[in-house]
C-alpha cells in the first residue's frame, strides 16, 4: 500500500499526534496533504475535545466518545483527562462506567484488553504473549460477577479493568504501556445477557468450585510467567471468591484486591480525618457497617489494624465494630455467618431493624457498603443525630443509584449535622443558606498512589501495612479550608500531587521493608517523578 507508513502512524494511539505533527515530521512520514495545513498545539486538540464533549448529552455518549479518542490519540486522551481531573474522571470511571459495562457488547468499538475464556484454560500463556507489550507490570483483572453494585455483567466487566488503569495512568502517572486489562470469561448466571445476541462472552451459567478454582490459579501461573514483574490487581469479584483469592495468592505474588484493601484504605483515610475534625481521638470512635461482604470485611479489618496501631487490644478493637447483613445484625447465635464474618459477630439480642440497632449500639459512624439505594432512611439518620453531636455517614455504595443516601438527604435529614462522604460523587447542597461540599471516599487516592509506588520500587509484594499507610498519608493531604467546607478527603483536582506524595510515602515503607526490587535511591521523590508518565508529544 502507497504511504502506508503515514496512515500506521496516524492509527498507531501511541505515536498518532493528528494536527499536532510539525511540518518536519510531516515531510518525513508523508502526511503531507493527509493532514490541514495548521499545525495546532495539544491545548488547541483540547479545545475541540472538550467542545465535541459538550454537545453530547448523555454521560454514556461522552464515555463512548473519550474510549474513542484513547483508541486514537493516547497523548491527547490523557492530557485532556489530566487538565481537569474532576470533570472527566466520572466520565471514564464510576459512576458512567457501571453503565458501559451493561452496555459493552452494544457499544464496543475497538477492542482493548485481553478476554480469557475457560474454554482455553490450557493456552493462557500463549494468549498473553499475544499481547503486544512484553514488560506488563499491572494487570487489572475481573470476571464480571459482582460489577460495582449492578451485579453479574460477565465479560462486560472488561470495562472495569480499562477503566481502572485509565485512572493508574491519569492520577498517578504510570505508564500506559505497562497495564494490561483483562477479564476471565467463566460464564454469566445473567439470563438477560445470555440471550441477548449482542453478548460476545460465554453464553453459559458460570463455572464454579474447584474449575473456577483451577482456572484462576491457571490465570496467576501464567500471568506471572510471561510477565515476571507483574502486579495483578483483582477487580469486582463476588465477595466470598474476592476474599478467598486473595488470601491465597497475596503470601505467593505481588498481588491485591482494590474492592477489599482499596476501598478499606480510602474510608480510613476519611475516618483518620473525622477525627481530626471532631478533635477526639481515633480510637474512640464506634462503627457500624450495612453490608457484611468483602468491602465491609476489608475496612473492619484495616480499622481493627489502625485500632491496635493506636493502642488498643485485638479484642477491643473488634468490639467497637458491628455489621449488619440481608438477615439483621451479626451476634454470636447465628448459625449462618460466614469465618470472616464471625469476627464481628458479638453477644447480643440479634435485631432486623437497622434504624433501631443505631439506637442501642450508638456507633459514631455508619458505613454503606450493602448496594442497597436508599437503605440510610430518614429514620436511620435521624437516630444518629440524636447520638451523635456529630454524626458520620459513609454511604460508599456504588454506582450513584446504589448509594445508601445522596448528600442531601443525610444534610437535610440531620439538620446539616452529618459529616458526609459517598463513594459516587455528589453535588454540593444548600441548607439554611450554608453550602455543604459532600465528600467523595473514591480509591482513587489510594490505587493508582499505590501502583506508582509498587512499579517504581519494582516491589515483590503489597501488604496491608502498605494500604494503612497510604490511608495515613491521604488524610495528611486534607487541610483545615477543605475541613471548613465539609471535605474529609483532598479535592479530586489535586489527586496528581496527592498521588505522588502518597506514592513517595508508600515508597519508603517497601524500601523499609525489604519489598523492593531495586535499590534505595537517594532521593526518593525525585526517582518516581523520574518514572512518571507525562502526556505530552514528543
Amino acid at each position: 500500500m502507497k504511504n502506508a507508513t503515514a496512515f500506521s502512524i496516524l492509527q498507531n494511539p501511541r505515536k498518532n499526534k493528528g494536527t499536532a505533527f510539525t511540518p518536519a515530521e510531516r515531510r518525513k512520514y508523508g502526511l503531507g496533504g493527509i493532514l490541514p495545513d495548521a499545525v495546532e498545539t495539544i491545548e488547541t486538540q483540547i479545545l475541540r475535545v472538550t467542545e465535541q464533549l459538550e454537545s453530547l448529552e448523555l454521560p454514556i455518549d461522552k464515555y463512548i466518545y473519550l474510549n474513542g479518542l484513547l483508541d486514537s490519540n493516547e497523548t491527547l486522551f490523557y492530557r485532556t483527562i489530566t487538565s481537569d481531573p474532576a470533570k472527566f474522571l466520572p466520565l471514564v470511571y464510576t459512576p458512567t462506567v457501571g453503565e458501559a459495562c451493561e452496555r459493552l457488547g452494544h457499544i464496543a468499538r475497538r477492542p482493548r484488553g485481553l478476554f480469557l475464556s475457560i474454554r482455553n484454560k490450557k493456552h493462557i500463556a500463549k494468549l498473553l504473549r499475544n499481547w503486544p507489550i512484553e514488560d506488563v507490570r499491572f494487570i487489572v483483572v475481573t470476571d464480571g460477577q459482582r460489577i460495582l453494585g449492578l451485579g453479574d455483567l460477565g465479560i462486560g466487566g472488561i470495562g472495569i479493568s480499562i477503566g481502572k488503569l485509565t485512572l493508574y495512568t491519569s492520577c498517578a502517572g504510570v505508564p500506559p504501556e505497562h497495564t494490561l486489562p483483562i477479564v476471565l470469561d467463566v460464564g454469566t448466571d445473567n439470563e438477560k445477557l445470555r440471550n441477548d445476541p449482542l453478548y460476545p462472552g460465554l453464553k453459559q451459567p458460570r463455572v464454579t468450585g474447584k474449575e473456577y478454582d483451577g482456572f484462576v490459579d491457571a490465570f496467576v501461573k501464567a500471568a506471572v510467567g510471561v510477565f515476571p514483574r507483574v502486579c495483578i490487581q483483582w477487580e469486582d469479584f463476588a465477595g466470598g471468591n474476592a476474599i478467598r483469592i486473595l488470601e491465597r495468592y497475596r503470601g505467593r505474588v505481588c498481588t491485591f484486591n482494590d474492592d477489599i484493601q482499596g476501598t478499606a484504605g480510602i474510608a480510613v483515610a476519611g475516618f483518620i480525618a473525622v477525627s481530626r475534625v471532631l478533635g477526639r481521638p481515633f480510637k474512640e470512635q464506634r462503627f457500624l457497617f450495612l453490608g457484611a461482604g468483602a468491602a465491609a470485611f476489608g475496612i473492619a479489618d484495616m480499622i481493627v489494624k489502625k485500632f491496635e496501631r493506636d493502642g488498643l487490644t485485638r479484642g477491643e478493637a473488634l468490639g467497637r465494630i458491628s455489621m449488619f447483613d440481608v438477615n439483621g445484625l451479626l451476634v454470636s447465635s447465628r448459625s449462618d455467618l460466614t469465618d470472616h464474618q464471625k469476627l464481628f459477630a458479638h453477644d447480643g439480642p440479634p435485631s432486623s431493624d437497622f434504624a433501631e440497632c443505631v439506637l442501642r449500639l450508638r456507633p459514631t459512624a455508619i458505613v454503606g457498603v450493602s448496594t442497597v439505594g436508599g437503605a440510610f432512611t430518614r429514620h436511620v439518620i435521624e437516630n444518629m443525630s440524636a447520638v451523635n453531636e456529630r454524626p458520620v455517614i459513609f454511604p460508599f455504595s456504588n454506582p450513584t443509584s446504589r448509594s445508601e443516601c445522596t448528600a442531601e438527604q443525610a444534610y437535610t435529614w440531620s439538620k446539616g449535622k452529618a459529616i458526609f462522604a459517598s463513594g459516587s460523587p455528589f453535588a454540593p447542597v444548600t441548607l439554611d443558606g450554608k453550602t455543604f461540599t459532600p465528600g467523595q471516599g473514591n480509591n482513587v487516592f489510594i490505587f493508582p498512589a499505590m501502583g506508582l509506588a509498587v512499579f517504581a520500587t519494582e516491589a515483590t509484594r503489597v501488604t496491608d501495612e502498605m494500604f494503612l499507610i497510604a490511608a495515613e498519608a491521604v488524610s495528611e493531604h486534607v487541610t483545615e479550608e477543605n475541613f471548613a467546607r465539609g471535605l474529609i478527603y483532598p479535592p479530586v483536582k489535586d489527586i496528581r500531587e496527592v498521588s505522588v506524595s502518597v506514592a513517595v510515602t508508600i515508597a519508603e515503607a517497601i524500601f523499609r521493608s525489604g519489598l523492593a526490587g531495586v535499590k534505595r535511591p537517594k532521593d526518593v521523590r525525585r526517582f518516581i517523578e523520574k518514572k512518571m508518565y507525562r502526556p505530552a508529544y514528543r
